[in-house]
């Protein structure tokens, strides 16, 4: 089932999300409907704070960054094959030197703006079965990662950003989460009722 994703301005997006357990209620099922959701979007990560739930999970498959020539053999078939959903994860070690990279977010449409990240990230999760995993990821999978992880920790990729950077697209923000911006995914915007 495909869900609303949260738009920019809901207080769910800045909160630092909560631990859960293998007994958390309908887990398969809302992991699938995250799937549904993010592959409906056309996005390669998505978070449960972007389906309005405040807790420590999320999922990734960065496969169609794999379409990038540029990128090494080797690189685009790691992208291809990462499909991959983190539950109570936690960095442990971000390593290399920062790289900027155009990011954007499912719940902040028609922005798109460089974010330096580090390239290289230690990180424990456990997988959708409650397997513990811990793993080195680098490139453009460490990135979505990050940008997921973010999520959980109540910190948006426009956090990241320059103060001028920030002010530059304030309007577009204010838009955003009045409803006044087209989409062709489902979304849920927090200031919408009240504009009307």
């Amino acid at each position: 089932m495909i869900l609303p994703i949260v738009a920019y301005g809901d207080p769910v997006l800045k909160k630092k999300a909560k631990e859960i357990d293998k007994d958390y209620p309908k887990l398969d099922e809302l992991i699938d409907n995250m799937w549904d959701t993010m592959y409906n979007a056309y996005g390669v990560g998505l978070a449960a704070p972007q389906v309005g739930l405040s807790i420590r999970l999320f999922l990734i498959d960065p496969a169609p960054f794999a379409e990038d020539e540029e990128l090494e053999e080797k690189e685009q078939e790691e992208l291809k094959n990462m499909r991959k959903v983190f539950i109570n994860p936690r960095v442990i070690e971000e390593e290399g030197e920062e790289w900027a990279f155009s990011e954007g977010c499912l719940s902040i449409p028609e922005v798109r703006e460089d974010v330096f990240r580090q390239p290289e990230i230690t990180i424990e999760y456990y997988d959708e079965k409650f397997e513990k995993h811990t793993e080195k990821y680098s490139g453009l999978v460490a990135r979505v990662i990050q940008h997921e992880y973010d999520h959980i920790e109540g910190i948006l990729f426009t956090d990241k950003l320059s103060s001028l950077k920030k002010r530059l697209i304030k309007s577009k923000l204010a838009n955003i989460s009045k409803g006044k911006i087209n989409v062709d995914y489902k979304m849920r915007f927090p200031l919408a009722k009240k504009a009307r």
